[in-house]
């Protein structure tokens, strides 16, 4: 019977460790892990991580989100060119559309979402990572490596307006000019001092001051749907009614 136990247990750390996306309730905290490597976004882990949105909210009691990475020294490395760019190289434009549209999806959601939101920076967060974590509510982030980064400037790969909505929301806009027409990497530390993130924590203590902060949030889900469906809603327009016929054109990069 104990070597069974030990047996199970074991299996289920070693699925755990697999799970391109596992969830944990702590309270009425949902803690959800990004445990795709580096956490770059295709349309197979796009779809999952509006699965467990869906499962978050409709399965769970949960009222706060918290979304971290696994990976050692990314929390998401953005848009995976490597599987884009043959996508759009054989002109495949039906497919990157789909995921355009996928991944529109997902921040719409985030940006919606019933429960306070906040996104743990585990470590870098580049191009539609960093966008990504702008459609949070809070941002914490390490302190002892990792930077956030917009550096599309450089990509050749313009913002949709729904992006650049949430961005403006998130980061100043003196600093945002700054770091989308230079592609600056910021570090945590300056993130903090420009109030784009709520705190700067090296690693050993990130988890900490998060579930802190998150367990002081325990708020109703309708009154945050309702804050946030009008907060947000410059960002919904966007996405709705101003993305959809760029992302129709095709013109994705220049």
């Amino acid at each position: 019977m104990h070597k069974r136990s030990g047996a199970v247990k074991k299996n289920d750390e070693e699925r755990r460790r697999t799970m391109p996306i596992e969830v944990k309730l702590e309270g009425h905290v949902a803690v959800v892990t990004l445990n795709e490597g580096e956490n770059r976004l295709n349309l197979d882990f796009l779809q999952k991580f509006i699965d467990t949105l869906d499962h978050v909210e409709k399965q769970t009691q949960a009222t706060v989100l918290v979304v971290r990475g696994a990976d050692a020294k990314i929390f998401s490395n953005g848009i995976d060119l490597e599987w884009l760019m043959p996508i759009m190289q054989k002109n495949d434009t039906a497919t990157a559309k789909k995921f355009i549209e996928t991944m529109m999806a997902l921040f719409r959601k985030i940006a919606l979402y019933p429960l306070t939101t906040i996104a743990a920076m585990t470590g870098h967060a580049f191009a539609g990572g960093a966008i990504m974590c702008c459609y949070f509510d809070f941002r914490f982030m390490r302190s002892d490596r990792g930077f956030m980064c917009f550096p599309e400037v450089d990509l050749g790969i313009p913002f949709l307006p729904g992006m650049m909505a949430a961005m403006k929301k998130a980061v100043p806009r003196y600093k945002l000019d700054e770091m989308v027409l230079t592609g600056k990497r910021c570090t945590a530390q300056e993130c903090e001092e420009h109030h784009i993130i709520t705190k700067a924590c090296h690693i050993d203590q990130l988890m900490d001051e998060v579930m802190s902060f998150a367990n002081l949030q325990n708020k109703r889900r309708p009154v945050v749907e309702l804050i946030k469906a009008e907060m947000n809603k410059d960002i919904v327009y966007a996405i709705d009614h101003e993305d959809p016929p760029i992302i129709a054109s095709g013109r994705f990069y220049v």
